[in-house]
């Protein structure tokens, strides 16, 4: 084998293992964003943008990926590395993720020690900085599932008290476009109602918020 075919194998075998962690980081992506919606609609909203801010780590993590590969050379691929999971219980949440971190990090190590027997030191430190971030993923899904098995529903319930503590309702107004070359319609007086009898106004004194 020439110099130059061997240095091509290399090449290849690095590309091989960035697909593969790319693969894996967009599987966390798509898995934890079908966490946040499940749990947003579960009124657990202090879980959900947690997990989602951890979703957006991924993908950038996929993108990185992408354009380490690009710069060898190859091309990026889109494929998902396990199926989705969805309609999890919030209990299962975060033992199911620290899996999927524990998982990510033992895989990741192996595929760092990969690009430096190929010759590969730029990969290879991709690979540490990304380590270093899933490292901080693990941390929280596995204090999470810590206080939830030791706390269990009082731990959860306490959480959703603090989300409904914590928002504010939101009241939208709709608007009517006119129809094109129509005259603009007076506004229509809003009946009287009594301040201290109007619902918004009782509903939104437990929250200190007035409109």
């Amino acid at each position: 084998m020439t110099q130059e075919a061997a240095k091509k194998e290399r090449v290849a075998k690095v590309i091989e293992v960035l697909n593969k962690a790319r693969s894996m980081e967009l599987y966390a992506v798509h898995q934890y964003m079908n966490q946040h919606y499940n749990l947003d609609d579960l009124d657990y909203g202090e879980f959900a943008s947690k997990i989602k801010l951890i979703a957006i780590d991924e993908m950038r993590h996929a993108e990185q990926f992408a354009e380490r590969i690009k710069e060898l050379g190859g091309e990026p691929n889109s494929e998902l590395s396990s199926k989705i999971t969805k309609g999890q219980k919030v209990m299962d949440v975060f033992p199911f993720n620290v899996k999927v971190e524990d998982d990510t990090i033992e895989t990741y190590n192996k595929l760092l020690e990969i690009c430096r027997t190929n010759g590969d030191s730029v990969s290879a430190r991709l690979f540490e900085r990304i380590l270093d971030e899933e490292q901080v993923h693990d941390n929280y899904f596995c204090n999470m599932a810590n206080h939830i098995e030791t706390l269990g529903n009082t731990y959860l319930q306490d959480r959703g008290q603090r989300l409904s503590r914590n928002s504010e309702p939101r009241l939208r107004r709709r608007r009517i476009s006119p129809l094109p070359g129509a005259p603009p319609s007076p506004p229509k007086a809003l009946p009287s109602i009594p301040l201290a009898k109007s619902p918004c106004r009782l509903l939104l004194l437990g929250t200190g918020s007035l409109y």
